[in-house]
C-alpha cells in the first residue's frame, strides 16, 4: 500500500477526506496518496500565522539558529531517503536528487548563521545643520506572515528557499507546494515542525484557484513565487499593497569565446542544457559559440549528447530524466517541429516516446523561434555561432527574459563588458547560466521577474527597515 501523506496546518499534521495521487513521471507508478487542503484550511492557516506573529517576531536569535541547524541535521541524516522520494515523485536523476537534498541542508545551514547578522546601521546626522546633535538607528524587523508558492521542479530546495528565510527573521510561511510533487514539501514540514512554534508553518496541496483569496488577504504580508510568468504577473496584479517576489525563468544565453577552454564548456554545457531535462529556471537553452571554434564545439558537443542515457531516475547510470508530464513533452516536441519548418535544422534529437523527449540540439534558429524566444523548458538546446563579442552579448539580451547568463572568456574586457551590458541579474564566468549556489543573490529582470533569493537577500527581502533618531 502507498503511503498516505498529511497535509501541514500550523505545525499540525492534518488528515483530511478529499486526497489525490503523486504519481511518477518516468513509468505512472503511484508514489503516495496526499491529502488535499482547501480554503477553510488555508484561512485557518492565516489565522494561525497571524496569531503565532505575535511571539514569533520576539523570538531570540540563539533560539531561531538552532532550530535552523537542528533542520539542517534532520534532513542530512535523513538524505537518503528524501532523496528517493524526490527523484520518484518528479522524476529526477537520483544523482541529481541527491544533490538538491544537499543544497536543502545547506540552505538551511546558511540561514542559522546569517539570523545572527541581520544588518542595521548606526550613523550620525549632522552632515547637515538641521542633524547636528542626532543620531540614527537603523533596524530591520520581520514583516509578518509570509504565502510561498513554489514549483514541481525543485520541490524541495525551492520551499527551503522561502521557509529557512522566513524562520531566520521571524515570520511564519504558508507554502503552497506544486500538486504534481508536493511530497517533497511535505516530508521537509515533517521535520521543521520538530523544531518552531505552532503555527510557524503550513504546507497545504491545494488547487491553484484555492490560493487566490490568500493571495489578496491583508493579513498575509509578502508573496514569495518561484513559476511561470503568465501565473506570476497575474499574482502581482491581484496581490493589493504587499510586497511580492517574482522568479519566473528564462532562456538562458551562454557564450563562448574564442579563447575559453573548450572541453570545460562542453562537460558544463551538457549539465546546463540537459540536466533534469532541461525543466530548470537557468536552463542553457541558448549557446552562441565564436566562429573560430563553432565547428570543433558543436562536434564534440554532440558526441556528447548523443552519449546521454535516459531512463528509471532511480538507476544511477541514468543521465536525462522524462519529462514532467507528457503534455510538456508533446510541446516541446512542437516548438522543435515549428523551428525546423521555419528553417532550424536538427544536430541531434527531435523524437518523443510518451513524456520521454529525446536531448535535442538545434542550429539555424532565429530569436522569433518558440525555441529561443520563450522559455523551452525541456532538453533542447540551440547552437549558433558569432564574430564580434558584442554581437554576442546583443544576441543574448535580445530576449524578453534577463534571469542569467553564461560567457566562456579568459578576456578580461571581455568579462566586464559582458558585466556591465548582458541584462541579466547574474552573470556567470567561466560556467553556464545553470550554475547557483545558495547563499548568492538570484533573481532576474524584464520577464524573469524581481526582487531576489538567495538566503541572506529573501532575508532582507522578509524585513522592513525601522529608522530610530534620537
Amino acid at each position: 500500500m502507498n503511503k498516505e501523506y498529511p497535509f501541514y496546518l500550523g505545525n499540525q499534521a492534518i488528515s483530511n477526506s478529499e486526497k489525490f495521487e503523486v504519481r511518477c513521471p518516468f513509468d505512472n507508478s503511484i508514489v503516495g496518496l496526499v491529502n488535499k487542503a482547501n480554503e477553510k484550511h488555508i484561512n485557518s492557516a492565516i489565522e494561525k500565522s497571524e496569531q503565532i506573529f505575535k511571539i514569533s517576531r520576539k523570538i531570540p536569535t540563539y533560539e531561531k539558529a538552532n532550530a535552523l541547524r537542528s533542520i539542517a541535521k534532520d534532513i542530512q541524516e535523513k538524505s537518503e531517503e528524501l532523496a528517493k522520494t524526490l527523484a520518484l515523485e518528479c522524476g529526477k536523476n537520483i544523482n541529481f536528487a541527491r544533490g538538491e537534498v544537499q543544497r536543502a541542508y545547506q540552505t538551511f545551514t546558511i540561514a542559522s548563521e546569517e539570523c545572527k547578522r541581520i544588518e542595521g546601521e548606526y550613523f550620525s546626522l549632522d552632515s547637515v545643520k538641521k542633524g547636528e546633535n542626532k543620531s540614527a538607528l537603523v533596524k530591520r524587523f520581520p514583516i509578518g506572515p509570509i504565502l510561498g508558492i513554489t514549483p514541481f521542479n525543485f520541490p524541495l530546495n525551492l520551499v527551503a528557499h522561502k521557509v529557512a528565510p522566513a524562520l531566520a527573521v521571524g515570520n511564519p510561511i504558508i507554502i503552497k507546494p506544486s500538486s504534481i510533487a508536493p511530497i517533497s514539501a511535505l516530508n521537509l514540514a515533517e521535520i521543521v515542525t520538530k523544531y518552531t512554534p505552532d503555527g510557524m508553518l503550513s504546507v497545504l496541496p491545494c488547487a491553484g484557484a484555492d490560493i487566490d483569496n490568500a493571495v489578496r488577504d491583508p493579513r498575509i504580508k509578502m508573496i514569495s513565487f518561484t513559476g511561470s510568468p503568465p501565473i506570476g504577473w497575474k499574482l502581482k496584479e491581484i496581490c493589493g499593497k504587499k510586497k511580492i517576489c517574482l522568479e519566473l525563468g528564462g532562456n538562458a544565453g551562454l557564450i563562448l569565446d574564442k579563447d575559453c577552454d573548450i572541453e570545460d564548456a562542453i562537460s558544463k554545457a551538457i549539465i546546463g542544457g540537459f540536466a533534469y531535462a532541461g525543466q530548470v529556471c537557468i536552463h542553457t537553452q541558448r549557446i552562441y559559440v565564436h566562429e573560430k571554434i563553432y565547428v570543433g564545439f558543436v562536434s564534440k558537443f554532440i558526441e556528447k549528447v548523443k552519449a546521454l542515457k535516459s531512463g528509471n531516475p532511480l538507476d544511477e547510470n541514468v543521465f536525462l530524466n522524462s519529462m514532467i508530464t507528457e503534455e510538456d513533452a508533446i510541446r516541446a516536441e512542437k516548438w522543435v517541429n515549428e523551428a525546423v519548418d521555419a528553417g532550424a535544422k536538427i544536430l541531434c534529437g527531435g523524437k518523443r516516446k510518451d513524456s520521454n523527449f529525446q536531448a535535442t540540439v538545434l542550429t539555424d534558429t532565429i530569436p522569433e523561434m518558440k525555441v529561443e524566444a520563450k522559455e523551452v523548458f525541456a532538453p533542447v538546446v540551440t547552437v549558433n555561432s558569432f564574430n564580434d563579442f558584442k554581437d554576442a552579448v546583443g544576441m543574448v539580451n535580445n530576449s524578453a527574459y534577463g534571469l542569467q547568463a553564461g560567457v566562456f572568456t579568459n578576456n578580461m574586457k571581455n568579462i566586464f563588458y559582458a558585466f556591465d551590458n548582458i541584462e541579466v541579474g547574474s552573470v556567470i564566468i567561466n560556467d553556464t547560466p545553470t550554475f547557483r549556489v545558495d547563499q548568492m543573490p538570484y533573481g532576474g529582470i524584464k520577464n524573469s521577474g524581481f526582487g531576489r533569493e538567495g538566503v541572506k537577500y529573501t532575508m532582507e527581502e522578509m524585513t522592513e527597515i525601522k529608522l530610530l533618531v534620537f
